[in-house]
Formats: C-alpha cells, sequence, structure tokens
C-alpha cells in the first residue's frame, strides 16, 4: 500500500500535517540522489523534500471540495540526471471529518395535496382536511447527521403546504324563489335578471349548468350560462301577451358539470329554485287582421266604388276604438280613400291600368283615446285590365309599290299593337275599310299572327298617272268589347331595279328632262301659262255667236290687237292657275282630214281624243302637238292652236265681257250682287246703270 497515503481534512496544527514518506532501494544515503513530486496540487499543497522524499500538505485541505489526489514521484541522480528507477503514481485520500450540518436544497418548500387525501410521505395529522376550511399551512422541518447522536450536525427548511380543491361540494341557490318582471312589449332575447347558486370549490369543479327543467313558461323564457361569472342568464324568448298570460313560474336547475365519483355518495350535485315572472301590461298599437292586403279592382270601377276593407284592433284589454287613414304619401294623387270608421277602401278618382297598373298605398290605424298609437299596414291594389283600347300599327310604315310589280306580289307586312293585355293574349284581324272592300290595286292577306301582308292586284303601276296610294285599314281585336281603329297606309310608286330594289320615288322627275336647270325650268312653266291664256281667249273668241267687233278693219283678224278688261278676283281668287284647266275628259276624237285636201272650214271645230283621268301635262301637250301636226284641216300658215277646254257651265253662266255684245239691249246685271262677295267687283262695275258696260 506504498503508494496510497491518507491525510484527513480541516486540519488546523501548528505545523504542516506529514503526509508520508518515498523512498526508494536505490538510495545509499550519500546524497546523490534527488526525490521530485508531480501530479495534483504537487509544489502548492503538497510540497516533498527532494533529499529524504518527505511529503507533508502545505494548506488545509478540505474533502467536500477534492476527496482525492493523484501524485507521481522519481528519483533521480544528481549528478547523471538519470532516474535510478521509473516514475511511480501513488494516490493522496483526504479522510473525512464532521464539519458540515445537512443543509436543504431550498430554503422553503412548497407542496400541493389534495384535500380528504390518505397517508403519505409527509401525511396530515387530521382526517378529512377540507380546502374550504383551511388551504394554506405551512410546517418546519430538522435533518439531523450522525444520526442524531451527540455531537451530530443540523439544518432545517420550511415547507408550504396547500391543500388542492376536489368537487365535494354541490352547487346551492341561496333563495329558493326568484321573482322577476317584464314588459309585454320585450322582445326575443331581452335580459330579465341573473341568477346564480353557490359552490365553494374553484376552478372546474365550480363550473355550473343552468337549465329550466319545467314550468308553464319553458317555451316562453331560456336561461344560459355566463362562464365568467357562473350565473345563469334569463332572456325572453317569445313575444310576450299580458292580455294572454299575466304570470309565469318555471323551476331552474344548477348541475356541477364535472362531478367526482370519489365524491357522488355525498348526494346529487345539483340543486333546483323556483322562478316566477309576470308580464306587465302596456298601451300596445293596433293590430291588422293581416301582414298586409293585396286588392284587385277593374280599371272601369265607377267612383265611389268600395274595392276593400282593412281590419284593425286594439290588443289591450281596454279595445279602444280605432280610426282609419290613408298616408297621402303613397297616394299623391288622391285616387284612393278610406272610411274611417270601418276601414272601407273606396275609388276617388278614374282608374287607368295602362297608365298604372299598380298602386302601392298604407293605410294607418290611430287609437282614436291615444293619437299616439297607430300602426301601419301595406295595401297593393292591382288595376285588372278592361278592353279599352283600339289596336293600332306598332310603327309608322313607309310602303312602295315598284313600277314593274306584278300582280299578288307582296309589298310590305304590318302588324299591331294593343295597350291593353287580354288574359289570353292579343289576336288581330286585318281588312279594308268597306269603301275599299274590293280594292283594284291592293288587297290585304290576313296571316293569323297578329300580322298582315299587303298584296299588288295588278301588274303594272305609273307614277305619271298616280304617284300615291291611300290604303286604309281596319284593325279589330279579339276582347270583348270588340274594340277597332283605322290606319292609313300610305304606297308610294317608286321606279325599281330588275330586282325590286327602289331607286327613286320623286313624282317630279318625269316632268322634265334631267340637267335642266331651276332658271330653266321656270321659264318653261311661264311659257306655258301665257300659252294657256291665249288658248282660253280664243276658245273665247270662237264661242261667240253674233258680235261686233272691237275694232272695225277691213284687215285680216289676225293682224288686229284684241283686247278686253276683264278684272280678276283679287286677293280673293285662291285658285291662281288650275292645271286641271288642261285636261278634257270629254273630248272625242274624230276621222282626221287629209292635209293636202282644202278644207271647207278654216275653223272647224273638232273633237279632241279622250283624256283619261289623271294624265300629266307633258303627255297631255304631246298629245296635242301631235293631233295639229296630223290635222288635214291646219292652215299653211302658223296659227293658233287651243290646247284647252272650257268645263262645265255654272251656276252664273258665261261671265266673260266678249258675249256681251250678242244683246242688243242693256243687260240687267242686278243678280251679281246676290252672288256674295267673290262677285262684288263685277256687281259694281255692271250693276250700276252709270257702269262702263263696254
Amino acid at each position: 500500500m506504498w503508494n496510497q497515503f491518507f491525510l484527513l481534512e480541516e486540519y488546523t496544527g501548528p505545523d504542516t500535517q506529514y503526509v508520508g514518506k518515498l523512498h526508494t532501494d536505490q538510495d545509499k544515503g550519500d546524497g546523490n540522489l534527488k526525490y521530485i513530486l508531480t501530479g495534483d496540487g504537487a509544489g502548492s499543497l503538497f510540497i516533498i523534500d527532494e533529499n529524504t522524499g518527505d511529503i507533508h500538505a502545505a494548506k488545509k485541505l478540505d474533502r467536500e471540495e477534492k476527496s482525492l489526489y493523484v501524485l507521481r514521484a522519481k528519483a533521480i541522480d544528481r549528478k547523471t540526471g538519470r532516474q535510478v528507477e521509473p516514475e511511480s503514481e501513488f494516490i493522496i485520500k483526504i479522510h473525512d471529518i464532521n464539519d458540515n450540518e445537512p443543509k436543504f436544497t431550498k430554503d422553503i418548500y412548497t407542496a400541493s395535496i389534495p384535500e380528504m387525501s390518505r397517508v403519505g410521505v409527509i401525511k396530515t395529522a387530521l382526517p378529512d382536511m377540507s380546502r374550504e376550511n383551511r388551504e394554506q399551512y405551512q410546517v418546519v422541518i430538522q435533518a439531523k447527521d450522525m444520526g442524531g447522536q451527540m455531537g451530530g450536525l443540523s439544518g432545517t427548511t420550511t415547507v408550504n403546504i396547500t391543500l388542492t380543491d376536489v368537487n365535494d361540494n354541490p352547487p346551492r341557490f341561496p333563495q329558493s324563489t326568484y321573482q322577476f318582471s317584464s314588459p309585454e312589449s320585450a322582445p326575443p332575447g331581452t335580459l330579465l335578471g341573473r341568477i346564480k347558486a353557490n359552490d365553494p370549490d374553484v376552478g372546474e369543479n365550480a363550473e355550473t349548468e343552468y337549465s329550466i327543467s319545467n314550468g308553464d313558461g319553458s317555451d316562453m323564457f331560456d336561461i344560459v350560462t355566463d362562464k365568467d361569472t357562473q350565473e345563469g342568464i334569463i332572456t325572453v324568448k317569445k313575444h310576450l301577451d299580458f292580455e294572454s298570460k299575466m304570470l309565469y313560474t318555471l323551476r331552474v336547475e344548477a348541475t356541477n358539470t364535472h362531478p367526482d365519483p370519489r365524491f357522488l355518495q355525498l348526494g346529487p350535485f345539483k340543486d333546483t329554485a323556483l322562478l316566477k315572472i309576470s308580464v306587465e301590461d302596456i298601451d300596445e298599437p293596433p293590430v291588422f287582421s293581416r301582414p298586409w292586403y293585396l286588392i284587385e279592382v277593374d280599371e272601369d270601377a265607377k267612383e265611389g266604388s268600395i274595392i276593400g276593407q282593412v281590419v284593425a284592433q286594439d290588443p289591450d284589454i281596454t279595445k279602444n276604438a280605432i280610426k282609419y287613414s290613408v298616408d297621402r304619401h303613397t297616394d299623391l294623387d288622391r285616387v284612393f280613400n278610406i272610411y274611417s270608421g270601418n276601414g272601407s277602401l273606396f275609388i276617388s278618382k278614374p282608374l287607368d291600368r295602362e297608365e298604372t297598373p299598380w298602386h302601392n298605398i298604407t293605410v294607418v290605424a290611430t287609437e282614436i283615446n291615444n293619437p299616439k298609437q297607430s300602426s301601419q299596414i301595406p295595401v297593393f291594389i292591382r288595376i285588372l285590365d278592361i278592353n279599352d283600347h283600339a289596336p293600332e300599327f306598332s310603327k309608322y310604315y313607309e310602303t312602295f309599290v315598284c313600277e314593274n310589280a306584278k300582280a299578288g306580289q307582296l309589298i310590305q307586312t304590318v302588324s299591331a299593337v294593343d295597350k291593353d293585355e287580354p288574359p289570353r293574349g292579343h289576336r288581330f284581324f286585318f281588312e279594308l275599310v268597306p269603301e275599299f272592300a274590293v280594292h283594284p290595286n291592293f288587297s290585304i292577306v290576313d296571316n293569323k299572327d297578329n300580322t298582315a301582308g299587303i298584296m299588288t292586284r295588278r301588274n303594272g303601276y305609273s307614277r305619271s298617272k298616280m304617284s300615291t296610294y291611300l290604303l286604309p285599314i281596319i284593325i279589330f281585336d279579339n276582347d270583348y268589347p270588340i274594340q277597332s281603329s283605322t290606319g292609313t297606309l300610305t304606297i308610294r310608286v317608286c321606279a325599281c331595279d330588275s330586282w325590286g330594289n327602289m331607286q327613286s320615288c320623286n313624282a317630279e322627275a318625269l316632268l322634265f328632262p334631267a340637267g335642266l336647270s331651276t332658271g330653266a325650268l321656270v321659264a318653261i312653266l311661264l311659257c306655258i301659262i301665257i300659252l294657256l291664256v291665249l288658248v282660253v281667249l280664243f276658245m273665247a273668241l270662237k264661242r261667240q255667236r253674233k258680235k261686233e267687233p272691237l275694232i272695225i278693219s277691213k284687215d285680216d283678224v289676225r293682224d288686229n290687237i284684241v283686247t278686253y278688261n276683264d278684272e280678276g278676283g283679287g286677293e280673293e281668287d285662291t285658285q291662281a292657275f288650275d292645271i286641271g284647266t288642261l285636261r278634257n275628259p270629254e273630248a272625242r276624237e274624230e276621222s282626221k282630214m287629209r292635209r293636202d285636201v282644202i278644207p271647207e272650214t278654216i275653223f272647224q271645230i273638232r273633237r279632241t281624243a279622250p283624256l283619261w283621268e289623271n294624265i300629266d301635262v307633258q303627255d297631255f301637250i304631246h298629245r296635242r302637238l301631235k293631233e295639229n301636226d296630223l290635222d288635214p284641216a291646219a292652215p299653211p300658215y302658223d296659227s293658233l292652236a287651243t290646247y284647252a277646254y272650257e268645263g262645265n257651265d255654272s251656276i252664273a253662266n258665261s261671265l266673260s265681257s266678249l258675249e256681251s255684245l250678242t244683246t242688243e239691249g242693256n243687260q240687267d246685271y242686278d243678280y251679281l250682287s246676290d252672288w256674295g262677295p267673290r262677285f262684288k267687283k263685277l256687281a259694281d262695275m255692271y250693276g250700276g246703270e252709270d257702269s262702263d258696260r263696254d
């Protein structure tokens, strides 16, 4: 055991503590060897005498800090410096002495134990300790070493012991009956009050659930749990009515949500209480029998007719009288009114479904004794349709027919609209007016689908004869009473290409050749007018039976200037020129004589070829020119050709002064005064005795 030394800790002697001695068999005692110590604490804690090998502890050691030191020893020849033996390792162990008292790891210990627990490491001194009586305890614990024998050391610590809660207490209501009140107007969800069942437990052991177990108002009220305060909140579930029930009785139950099975034998962990809720009466507004009203009325209903009735009553026990009125903001035109006593609605103005098909008004019911109590109800009034409008064309049609149109060709499809809305839908019928039932130019075909087609009845149309046709069409509906209207379709005759595309509908384009300026057209028109005036004068001279010439001369009458003074109607003459005078429907074409034969009478009166109605002026003039060019009785010199005819005799006979010379005596013109203002100037000229009859 040479390599293991022992040393006491906490040595307090005056000298250093001797540890041991190192020695080798090579040491002869002559001082040639030298001992060297290395390892833990060598030179500081442990010192060695290099000549003798004695080891001493230079300082006081503490086993609690280090209990074992490992050192190595060498023996060296002083002269040569070589080791005389291999290096050896040895251990110095520190012997323990009782120099430390027991110490706890903490100054204060905290412990918890469930109440009502059994004996444990730290056991309760009393049975069934209750947290509700005392929750905190403090215990001082002492620890001694050496088994508590004399000379041993000791230490103390404090233990704080807390009793944790268990669910060993049921909830308990502090009172058996609770009373609340609510106005009957309280809406659902209104808070009535709070109740709480006390539970001495804490945490989740004190969590309580509230419910309504039974009672006559279980469907009218509700109770929920406030998770923060563990209170029961009572609310209104449905609308209350004082007149129906004034008092409700409920039974409320409070139950622990986390019961502990170990303590169920202590009894049920719940409690009940009685709730009495009284309903307070308030003055309520009138209540209508319906949430809204729908009334249907025909649009031809008479003013003052009753169309329906609204009914409201006071829900209170007093049953106050009700008066009715119409909210004029919803009926600005005052079309409807109401009898204030019984709520009957009647019409104040005529109705028109086509203008306003629906009327949405509001009726107000007010208590007579308390005008502040009123309620409103919407009334929807639907106006039913009556067939009071005739169908008409759906739009304005611009219709044309080509000059080269064939018979049976469709030129236009027309449709109709009707402001009425019959229940079975619209059905329209189309036909020509009776006066045009058989039209020579056009016909109408009803397509049986509320449309009709306009068809041509002959081949070819001429703008020169008729540029525009008016076709009146009657449109009927099928409702009762049947309504009809007449629409006139304007059909223009137009020039078209071979595919039927319209090119021109301008009738004036046929009268004058293209390329003429406006000035040239005016000049031609003036020439025609002058020519017509000369024709009229010439014809008047021819109709003279027997008269004296105004100028007596032996020369040919063609060289004479014939003058006459006829005053026209002036401003009253609204027919300045009538192109119709160029047309002579009574003229008859006679056989023509050869021009190389001398005519028996130069001024032979001839009947011209008949003219048809509506022939244009240009064609008429060309016909007359052709007739005179081929007339064999025409003189070889220039003469005046008459292209006009005189119309039928008027009731005034002839007014020309040219024929006035045929009478031998004075002529009586007094009858001119009876013909009105148009003949006033003639009456003034010829009616008086001093008038100039020449």
